[in-house]
């Protein structure tokens, strides 16, 4: 069953009206639902479609093209497979030139990237292919797909020949928010509280096909040791098969992620390097741009500071939970994850995980306070006194410093907790220098406990369930 992805949906039938033929590109991680996503809405309607072999050669992927292709004509069925792209494009104009109906043809080319094999000029002639024939005809739709999301970016989206500027649509498919894991989770019969869902969130992120795991009738805790900690476990080696299969050379992939995972409050650029003992180079630049197109880790401001000296975080969920916990408890089975969870190590990761996530749900965060409609940006700040996790900095005079905490009931502001919130608010302003109105704000799993000292200073408080809003 196809859940959320509304935007998507809408832009991809609006393409089926048009009037004029449309390139599309789908990228995003592994596992995300893209090739699931296209054939939901395309369903039984292609008239061609390939998907890339991975790791084969120019001549292995001729010739399954050329089986895809003998399955919706007879054509070339007496031929050989064809020896060059150019040849194999050729018969792809024939067959669509030979179709009498009026309707879209929908040509869907998945993994998009395994095609187009070293000195296979397989890009070449699939510019060619647009070019000279799609763009001279209003009914071809061509949807190209990749998890190899930094390839799609900068061979497509950003291509400097045949290809500048051809792209009709851009798609690319993020994780589930909150909202769309829960209802996933409900179109599968599933019904788990919203805090049982944020700690799913925390180990495995919003990735359908990781939900998709998810066993009715099973706790939270049964669900993450079957999946992560059992032998076979399904996600105890995703780490590695993800990193193997989306990038040639993963070596340093995998460091530098490792390294962020290490440093949660993050790492400039420069730090990183250092830390991982590379020299800053187009390769550098390159794995960087790769993990974050491929939403691994993400770039953030700190408040008031230069964009270079923003810090690269590891922000996706399954990763930090495998690098934390999964890789040196492999196959320890049933009970596994209720014993690391009682450690204080999982109190420490359990707060930057949740940190996290509500960074990556600031728009309902947002929706929440009441200022969707405010211009704001958001930001973190830090020195060697004091941090703030979350500053909605906005363009109403005023600024919200948020407080993000993960805990199992309501939350109390004690009165050492309340000097030391004065505190950070004084030095906030005293260091930043701000003219605007500082609020504070409280985030937190089940809300904060109504006392004299959170009603002393506390402008709002939120309850995880906001994460939740659409």
């Amino acid at each position: 069953m196809l859940v959320g992805r509304e935007k998507e949906i809408k832009t991809l039938n609006s393409c089926l009206i048009s009037k004029k033929s449309e390139l599309i590109i789908t990228y995003g991680r592994r596992r995300i639902g893209k090739t699931f996503l296209i054939r939901e809405v395309y369903k039984n309607k292609f008239t061609f479609e390939l998907t890339g072999l991975f790791k084969g050669e120019t001549k292995d992927q001729l010739k399954n093209f050329k089986n895809q292709l003998d399955k919706s004509t007879k054509l070339f069925q007496k031929q050989d497979a064809p020896t060059h792209w150019q040849e194999a494009f050729h018969q792809l104009e024939t067959y669509i030139s030979k179709l009498r109906h009026n309707d879209k043809k929908i040509i869907f080319i998945d993994e998009f990237p395994w095609l187009a094999t070293p000195r296979s000029k397989f890009l070449m002639w699939f510019e060619h292919f647009w070019n000279s024939f799609c763009t001279k005809r209003n009914d071809i739709i061509l949807i190209i797909c990749g998890s190899a999301a930094s390839y799609m970016v900068k061979n497509i989206l950003q291509n400097k020949g045949g290809l500048h500027n051809r792209t009709t649509q851009k798609i690319k498919l993020n994780p589930f928010t909150l909202a769309e894991t829960k209802k996933f989770l409900t179109s599968k019969k599933i019904n788990l509280e919203n805090y049982d869902i944020l700690q799913l969130y925390m180990a495995i992120g919003g990735i359908p096909h990781y939900l998709e795991k998810i066993n009715k009738g099973e706790s939270v805790a049964q669900n993450i040791d079957r999946l992560c900690f059992e032998n076979q476990g399904e996600l105890t080696n995703e780490f590695n098969e993800v990193f193997s299969s989306l990038f040639e050379e993963s070596k340093t992939h995998i460091e530098v992620v490792k390294t962020l995972a290490s440093h949660p409050r993050g790492l400039t650029k420069k730090q990183l390097l250092e830390k991982c003992k590379l020299s800053h180079s187009g390769y550098t630049s390159k794995v960087f741009n790769e993990l974050e197109e491929s939403g691994f880790i993400s770039t953030f401001l700190s408040f008031n500071k230069k964009e270079r000296e923003a810090s690269l975080r590891l922000t996706d969920e399954y990763c930090l939970f495998y690098i934390k916990f999964i890789q040196n408890n492999k196959k320890q089975g049933a009970g596994t994850w209720q014993q690391l969870a009682s450690k204080q190590s999982f109190k420490i990761w359990s707060g930057y995980s949740f940190e996290n996530i509500c960074l990556k749900h600031i728009t309902a965060i947002k929706k929440e306070l009441g200022i969707l409609n405010v211009y704001s940006h958001q930001s973190s700040w830090y020195d060697s006194e004091f941090q703030i996790d979350l500053i909605i900095d906005r363009d109403d005079n005023r600024i919200n410093l948020c407080e993000l905490k993960f805990y199992t009931s309501e939350f109390t502001i004690d009165s050492k907790y309340l000097t030391d919130l004065r505190k950070k608010i004084a030095h906030f302003k005293e260091k930043t220098k701000t003219k605007k109105g500082v609020f504070l704000t409280m985030i937190t799993s089940y809300g904060i406990k109504p006392n004299a000292q959170s009603l002393s200073i506390v402008e709002n408080s939120l309850h995880s369930d906001c994460l939740f809003l659409n």
